[in-house]
């Protein structure tokens, strides 16, 4: 949904919908009528039309004539409504499920004043307003549950509307889309020429969905195109809250803030740059090589850049007021996206991931942004192995997904829920390289000497009796036993450890 707008603007807007048709299902003209109540039911009405209709926006506004769509003025003013003793605006966005973006502007034409109501289209489930959801037929506003056919289209248009094909900025002329994307970063990421003229550029962005035609003109601006290439997201209102946030903690809780930073850049324009933030906040340690100290990450570089991509590429948008966010703390690394994981995350390993944001992720990846599908978290756990730290968390919680990285911690400090969850882990990269996990395995990965490999057999112990992995075949002596995660034996059932 967008912000403020010009006088020019508006006033192009009003002029362009006084044109359509008396029953358009998605705008809807008043005189005075400023009943809370009415604005209410028109919101969930026009909304859901919208979407019917396959516009990005819907439409109200005062001081125009019904029949005649002449302007005529208006006394309704939105900034000194209110409901009681709450503002119009606050009220009708607390009665509203799911919240919707929406605006008032104010413009004087032919001086006359024109309040337009501008608000987005349903996404995912229709609009209710006080617990009700309702439709437009013809130029009459009636509840949707009165006419199934609607509802039944309406629920078809809306679970397969993706994300990405919403509009984040409509109607904007060719010189404002190059102005408000990083362009030039589209075809570095790629590594093609850029294009010696305008069109040839607005062509090759159209032809990857980030923007396209506009039925009044000029063109409009994708949340494909604005989540990835904006120069500013600030500029894209429903995106506003959608840029990563890094928040440095001093200590291990979140008492004490040392340092927080973001980028206002679109995630394919600013990822690089990103992560290079973020390693520079990360803290390190100094180690003795053969010869001199050297200095190196807490944390594998791959592994932070594998699990932030992922939380920017998985994440839900239609989340709202919440966008991802990587914490700093002296002993971990926490990773938080919104919107629950689509897979069991105790499956990441070996399930191919499933994304809510398909086009998002499969351009991420041509920009190689990310890894190919199905081995990011693979790549993850093997780092953290191969580095001997202790096993990373994968978690959701409270409809958000989290990942943890831990630092350094030795061996005879982790707790058994550490232990087991490493020897899981572990079992399921085996598993996916065709490799049965080992005694001998289990110990090159805590780096256990050979010497003490009843050590790694109490880890196995563990491990079984938490239900976490299975023996491959319980006809082998100890000493030569293989074991698979818990998924992985051929009778076993889908059930979870603890």
């Amino acid at each position: 949904m967008t912000g403020p707008r010009s006088a020019e603007y508006l006033y192009g807007l009003v002029r362009e919908l006084c044109q359509l048709p008396h029953e358009t299902g998605w705008v809807e003209f008043k005189h005075n009528n400023a009943d809370p109540q009415e604005i209410g039911e028109y919101l969930s009405a026009l909304s859901n039309s919208a979407a019917l209709a396959g516009k990005a926006q819907g439409y109200l506004l005062w001081g125009i004539e019904d029949v005649t769509h002449r302007i005529i003025g208006t006394t309704f003013d939105p900034g000194r409504a209110r409901r009681g003793n709450q503002e119009l605006e606050s009220w009708l966005l607390g009665m509203l499920s799911p919240k919707l973006h929406f605006h008032f502007h104010q413009v004087n034409i032919d001086g006359l004043s024109v309040v337009v109501l501008e608000l987005a289209r349903a996404f995912r489930h229709p609009v209710q307003f006080k617990g009700q959801e309702f439709i437009r037929v013809g130029s009459y506003k009636v509840a949707l549950k009165g006419h199934p056919e609607r509802e039944r289209e309406l629920w078809r248009v809306l679970e397969r509307t993706p994300f990405e094909d919403g509009i984040a900025a409509e109607r904007v002329a060719a010189e404002d889309v190059l102005r408000r994307l990083d362009y030039p970063a589209y075809f570095d990421l790629l590594a093609l020429p850029l294009p010696s003229n305008r069109d040839g550029i607005l062509a090759a962005l159209a032809a990857d969905d980030l923007i396209a035609p506009c039925e009044a003109g000029g063109w409009d601006i994708t949340n494909l195109g604005a989540i990835l290439f904006a120069k500013r997201l600030s500029e894209f209102p429903t995106l506003r809250r959608k840029p990563l946030r890094v928040v440095k903690y001093k200590g291990t809780g979140k008492m004490f803030t040392e340092r927080e930073l973001g980028d206002e850049r679109g995630y394919a324009a600013g990822f690089e740059e990103i992560v290079r933030l973020l390693n520079g906040l990360l803290p390190s340690n100094e180690v003795m090589g053969q010869a001199l100290r050297e200095t190196v990450p807490m944390f594998p570089e791959l592994a932070v850049r594998e699990i932030v991509a992922n939380a920017l590429i998985h994440q839900d948008f239609f989340v709202t007021g919440a966008g991802p966010m990587v914490e700093i703390f002296d002993n971990r690394l926490e990773i938080t996206n919104p919107g629950e994981p689509l897979v069991d995350t105790q499956r990441f390993v070996d399930t191919p991931p499933k994304s809510r944001n398909e086009k998002l992720a499969s351009l991420m990846r041509r920009f190689n942004i990310c890894e190919e599908r199905g081995s990011g978290i693979d790549k993850v756990v093997f780092e953290i192995e191969f580095n001997q730290l202790p096993a990373p968390l994968f978690e959701a919680p409270n409809g958000f997904t989290r990942a943890v990285l831990f630092a350094h911690r030795p061996f005879n400090q982790m707790d058994k829920t550490d232990r087991v969850r490493a020897c899981y882990l572990h079992a399921c990269l085996r598993y996916v390289m065709r490799e049965p996990m080992t005694n001998a395995s289990l110990r090159k990965r805590f780096g256990i000497s050979e010497k003490n490999s009843a050590t790694a057999s109490r880890l196995l112990t563990e491990a079984l009796e938490a239900g976490a992995i299975v023996v491959e075949d319980m006809n082998v002596g100890t000493r030569v036993r293989r074991y698979l995660p818990y998924w992985g034996a051929p009778r076993s059932g889908q059930r979870e450890f603890a």
